[in-house]
């Protein structure tokens, strides 16, 4: 294949990806031909050095994304740097696909915990004052103002919580990017 249809090829599957990156992408591929040409080397033969395009697009779509997961810290950021991954084969379906549903869900299961421990706490504190005043709907089984400062205490642990989480959640952000990084130097032979 010659230069043109390499070029063409690369520049067709790197679609997906900012066009600052892509015309970054062709520049550099651009320069490589140009480099080959004045060694005296031929367009097909630095083609085939080159590789496959559709590959070498998705490595470089990969390696794209998952730095720009790494510097803009977004769930649509890594959701895309995690399916770039996933694209450059089987391997990576066990070892980024398992990983980051377990990792993603930890979070997810430790923020419903903090809003249903903040919810409980409003709910007491709304039945303790309500309670006395309806007994019908509200059946108060302690001490009204031992329930509302145990109350306070509940959404007080629950805010809490939720704001941790939030920390734990960026923590594992940046360790699920490092992990991706890892995973895609072994995929494309780099260290």
């Amino acid at each position: 294949m010659n230069k043109k249809e390499f070029m063409h090829k690369l520049s067709s599957y790197l679609r997906g990806i900012p066009e600052e990156d892509r015309q970054d992408v062709i520049s550099d591929f651009e320069e490589h031909y140009k480099e080959g040409l004045a060694e005296g080397r031929s367009e097909e033969d630095i083609a085939d050095s080159l590789g496959d395009p559709k590959s070498l697009a998705n490595q470089l779509r990969a390696s794209i994304l998952v730095n720009k997961a790494e510097k803009i810290t977004s769930v649509v950021n890594i959701t895309r740097a995690v399916f770039a991954t996933l694209g450059l084969g089987f391997f990576n379906l066990i070892f980024i696909l398992g990983p980051f549903i377990a990792i993603a869900a930890i979070p997810v299961a430790l923020f419903a915990s903090a809003i249903a421990i903040t919810a409980t706490g409003i709910t007491v504190f709304f039945a303790s004052i309500f309670g006395p005043l309806f007994p019908h709907y509200f059946a108060v089984l302690i001490n009204p103002a031992v329930a509302i400062f145990g109350s306070i205490g509940f959404t007080c642990f629950g805010i809490l919580v939720f704001v941790g989480v939030i920390y734990l959640a960026k923590l594992f952000y940046r360790l699920f990017v490092r992990y991706i990084k890892f995973n895609l130097r072994i995929i494309t032979g780099k260290e």
